[in-house]
Formats: structure tokens, C-alpha cells, sequence
């Protein structure tokens, strides 16, 4: 009898709270408000930089920078071991991107460009500031993504599509520094530019809206984009995964979970090798030829192969 009556007075269990890494959250918090300050500012200043309004890049960069801050600052709160090492990782990148959001909305409130600009002292000092902002971030991420291989992140299918996604940013990352190189035309005639987002024209021709992404030749923003946001993109295809496992009893296998994310993993790196392949062909991404469409019809049966080999097996057993 008393053992009833404690366990009716013993409290509930609660789940644990989560751990946030608040610097990243206060950056995606200034973050926010700055991309609300520059949709609105582009509305009202009419000036352009490179053929587009100068207020698209600041917020361009605003909303991947909120999403990308509240992304890890969710990750490092779910780690457990090298706790200190983690938040140390998570502060460093919340510093990198401020210097380098800080300098990019300084030079387009000056109507002038921040990437790739020496045309000036100044401009060189703050594009220098810029690139090394950026290795940091990227080593930090380094860090932080070899600390995810040292904790437990839930069951296998979790901890594939979280891993996997960060590797695969980390790349996305690294292939940033392909804009950095001066081009051919660059380095025949230096106009005080070294380096390009576009291939095979100048920087400012005609681009997607907003995302400025040229639609008369290569662009290398596009894998730089696509490959960091595999941070956001292979585990939010695990919770589709997991929501359809509620209809179909052959996804509730954790195993079976875990080999198609695997797959999912493998076909989003593959993806971007292709885009970044299509970008240094020079070739637009509104116009794809026979190979880039050949090469992205092969990807895709591959992965839709190795999806029904995967969930075959359980398919059978279910039956």
C-alpha cells in the first residue's frame, strides 16, 4: 500500500531539456532581423551592384546564416563528450560569420562589391579579413563535425543522416574557395578583381532573381549552396523517412531506416559533384546538355536501384 502511494506521489518523468549553444542562437536572432532590414531595404534603395540590387547579397546570406546558426547550435547541444571543445567549435563559428556578414552589409551599404575586390587598400584589407574569417569557420566546422563521430545522436538512421549531412557541408564549404582563383580574363587585363562566382562570363550578367545565379554560364554558388545546406537537407529526408514509416511497417525497420538515408547521402554527394562539375563546364543551370542530363538521369536511377534493394528484403518479410 505505501508502496502505491509513493509511486502516485513520485513525479513524472520529464524528456531532457536541450542544450542550445546560445551564441549561435543570438546570431541567428540579429541574423533574422538583419535579412527582415535588407528584403525591406531592397524595396527602398534602388541601387545595384553587378546588375542586382545591392541589399540581395546581405540577405542572402542572413537567411543561410539563420539556418545554418540555429542548425549547429542544435547539433552541439546534443553532444556529450569534449563538451567544452564543442561549444569552443560552435562560438568560433558564430565570431567567423559576424566578421564576415558585418563586412559584406558595410560594403553594400557603400554601393560597392565585397567578394573578391583589391582594387583598393581598403577593399584588400576587408576581402582579406573575409577569407581568413572564412577558413576559420571552416576549420571550426572541421572541428565540430569530428566531435559528432565521438557522441551518440539516437539510433542508426539518426546518426547516419546527421553525420552525413555534415561532411557533406563540410565540402559544400571547401568548394567555395573555387571562386577565390583570378580567371583567365582577370589576370590578362586586372581590373582590381581576383576571382568570380561565374564561369566562362563576368560576374553581373543575367541571374536567377534574388539568388543571382547566372543563367548564361557556370555558376559555382550553386554546389557551394546546395553541398553546405546537406546539413539541413539528408536528416529532413530522414523525418520524411520516419513519418512514412507510420503507413508503410517495412520503414519501421531501423535498419532499413538506416541504408536509405545512407543511400540519400551518397545520391546528394554524387549531386554535388554533378552541379559542380556542370558550374566548371561553364554551363548554366537552366540548361543543361545530353551529358549533365545523362549524368543526373544515372544518379537518380542508381539511388532509386539501391532504394528498392534496401527495402526489398523487408517488404518480403512484412508479407
Amino acid at each position: 500500500m505505501m508502496a502505491d502511494v509513493h509511486a502516485a506521489h513520485r513525479p513524472e518523468e520529464t524528456p531532457p531539456r536541450i542544450r542550445w549553444h546560445r551564441p549561435l542562437l543570438w546570431l541567428a536572432a540579429v541574423m533574422a532581423a538583419l535579412a527582415v532590414f535588407a528584403l525591406v531595404a531592397r524595396f527602398v534603395d534602388e541601387r545595384e551592384v553587378l546588375g542586382a540590387n545591392l541589399w540581395d547579397k546581405p540577405l542572402k546570406f542572413a537567411i543561410s546564416t539563420v539556418i545554418y546558426a540555429v542548425t549547429w547550435s542544435w547539433l552541439i547541444g546534443q553532444l556529450e563528450r569534449s563538451r567544452r571543445v564543442a561549444w569552443a567549435s560552435g562560438t568560433v563559428i558564430a565570431a567567423a560569420l559576424v566578421v564576415e556578414l558585418a563586412i559584406i552589409v558595410s560594403v553594400a551599404a557603400a554601393g560597392t562589391t565585397s567578394h573578391f575586390n583589391v582594387s583598393t587598400p581598403l577593399a584588400t584589407a576587408m576581402w582579406s579579413v573575409m577569407a581568413v574569417s572564412i577558413s576559420v569557420l571552416w576549420v571550426a566546422t572541421f572541428v565540430a563535425c569530428i566531435l559528432l563521430f565521438r557522441t551518440s545522436l539516437g539510433d542508426r538512421a539518426r546518426t547516419i543522416a546527421i553525420r552525413g549531412g555534415a561532411l557533406i557541408s563540410l565540402v559544400g564549404l571547401g568548394l567555395g574557395y573555387l571562386m577565390t582563383s583570378p580567371t583567365a580574363a582577370q589576370l590578362a587585363d586586372f581590373g582590381g578583381i581576383a576571382g568570380a562566382h561565374a564561369v566562362g562570363v563576368a560576374d553581373g550578367g543575367p541571374g536567377l532573381p534574388v539568388l543571382g545565379w547566372s543563367t548564361v554560364a557556370g555558376d559555382l554558388r550553386i554546389p557551394h549552396f546546395i553541398g553546405m545546406h546537406a546539413l539541413q537537407a539528408i536528416p529532413l529526408a530522414l523525418i520524411a523517412i520516419e513519418l512514412l514509416s507510420r503507413r508503410t511497417p517495412v520503414l519501421r525497420d531501423v535498419a532499413v531506416r538506416a541504408r536509405l538515408v545512407g543511400t540519400v547521402a551518397v545520391g546528394y554527394l554524387a549531386f554535388v559533384g554533378l552541379v559542380t562539375l556542370q558550374a566548371l563546364r561553364g554551363q548554366s543551370v537552366v540548361a543543361p546538355d545530353a551529358v549533365t542530363l545523362g549524368l543526373g538521369g544515372a544518379i537518380a536511377v542508381v539511388m532509386a536501384a539501391a532504394a528498392l534493394v534496401v527495402v526489398a528484403p523487408g517488404r518480403t518479410r512484412a508479407t
